[in-house]
């Protein structure tokens, strides 16, 4: 059995998909976009002005896979109730990827040391989406 998160980014997943590929060096695997699709396809859809959209995308991020859509592109993105958490090599990784996942979002826990981590801190990047950033204890 396999789960991988699917984040629905509402009309911006190009533009999420260039943030992380900057920030924490995603690659982009697959993109379809909604005009190229052989069926109609619910959401931004081939025949709206919105054809250009993403329908669907699976980006590498180190040893994972997420996947992302701009659904339906209402514009307002909501990521409740989740966290995607990285787990950085060292401690200058975990810093480098908090604080390019925290440019133009909202750090909510800052980076420090704890007892269970030799880095921890918690972001809403400027998605919305919550990230739990580490670098193991030693």
């Amino acid at each position: 059995m396999l789960i991988q998160p699917y984040l629905f980014f509402d009309g911006r997943c190009e533009e999420a998909l260039a943030f992380y590929a900057n920030a924490v060096g995603a690659q982009t695997m697959m993109l379809m976009r909604f005009k190229d699709s052989p069926e109609p396809a619910q959401g931004c859809g081939p025949n709206e002005p919105n054809g250009e959209k993403v329908m669907h995308a699976s980006v590498r991020i180190g040893e994972s896979v997420v996947m992302a859509s701009d659904g339906e592109c209402g514009g307002k993105p909501n990521f409740q109730g989740f966290s995607l958490s990285l787990t950085a090599k060292d401690d200058a990784s975990a810093e480098r990827s908090f604080n390019a996942l925290a440019d133009g979002g909202e750090v909510t826990m800052p980076l420090s040391q704890t007892f269970f981590a030799s880095r921890f801190g918690m972001l809403r990047d400027r998605f919305g989406v919550n990230w739990m950033v580490m670098a193991a204890a030693k």
